[in-house]
């Protein structure tokens, strides 16, 4: 006992803390055992960790919410992506269904690559980049494709029989031989006569030994030409569907019999109608 004494002396040993404020002109003096300021300046440095502790978890826990944040943005630009992917490829399902393309485009697909099972952002993002690349090459073929099919002569524009082919024939009117830049369709007076191709009327009228003519351009270098109509049902200038009711066949101009006179211009030449005949 007698040797703890000296220890407990020089811990309650009092220490005096002397403030001198700046507004007063006395000090103020404050006795403290040496113990009690020695735990004080321990709780001291605890706080002090302890708050620097709190410091960097609220650090790092911002760090971590706009990661989040980021992550969450990233993901919803993702699934916009990959929602009109979905919606471009039931298009196209759909367009191939129809069974008149058998392969539109060879998608080259790329090697998924390994990784520690993480989601990498960036090269997620790089392959939606791609797959929107495809998909938009793939509308646009398409949509010239589609286009240069509707401007492409197709059928026959009058239910009738050949009386006369493209080529050399004898002329039934002269008795010489000349070259026959149409086919000719014979069918009763008054049978409709319809536009094979998408197109605009670019002449409606009469045109001399070819009588009631109508004359439709349909793009892509395509024209067609109907001719010695009875009755016309259009007008110039006007936009028409393939299948649309132009005209009316009769024996107009220089003709034996109703029928009509039907060509296939393509790059501003007449070409052999025959094959676009049979492409319905």
């Amino acid at each position: 006992m007698q040797k703890l004494r000296p220890l407990l002396k020089k811990l309650f040993t009092p220490v005096t803390i002397m403030v001198i404020p700046h507004s007063r002109n006395s000090a103020l003096n404050f006795k403290l055992p040496s113990v009690v300021l020695g735990l004080l300046v321990f709780l001291a440095c605890v706080g002090i960790i302890y708050t620097a502790s709190l410091t960097v978890h609220a650090v790092d826990y911002f760090v971590m919410k706009k990661q989040y944040t980021y992550l969450t943005g990233q993901f919803s630009s993702l699934q916009s992506s990959i929602r009109s992917i979905r919606e471009s490829e039931a298009e196209f399902k759909k367009l191939f269904s129809l069974g008149t393309k058998t392969e539109v485009l060879d998608a080259a697909a790329g090697k998924q690559k390994e990784n520690d099972g993480n989601i990498n952002i960036e090269e997620l993002k790089k392959q939606v980049s791609q797959s929107m690349s495809t998909v938009t090459e793939i509308k646009r073929y398409l949509a010239r494709e589609l286009d240069r099919f509707r401007a492409t002569p197709r059928g026959w524009p009058v239910e009738g029989k050949v009386t006369s082919i493209f080529g050399p024939r004898i002329h039934p009117q002269t008795g010489r031989q000349q070259f026959h830049y149409g086919v000719d369709l014979s069918a009763p007076t008054g049978t409709p006569v319809r536009a094979t191709a998408d197109g605009i009327v670019s002449f409606s009228g009469w045109s001399n030994g070819n009588g009631n003519v109508v004359v439709i351009e349909h793009g892509h270098g395509f024209s067609t030409v109907y001719a010695h109509n009875s009755k016309l049902e259009v007008k110039s200038g006007q936009m028409i569907k393939q299948g649309a009711l132009i005209a009316a066949t009769g024996a107009t101009g220089n003709a034996t019999g109703p029928h009509v006179h039907y060509e296939v211009w393509k790059n501003g030449k007449q070409v052999d109608p025959t094959s676009f005949l049979s492409n319905r």
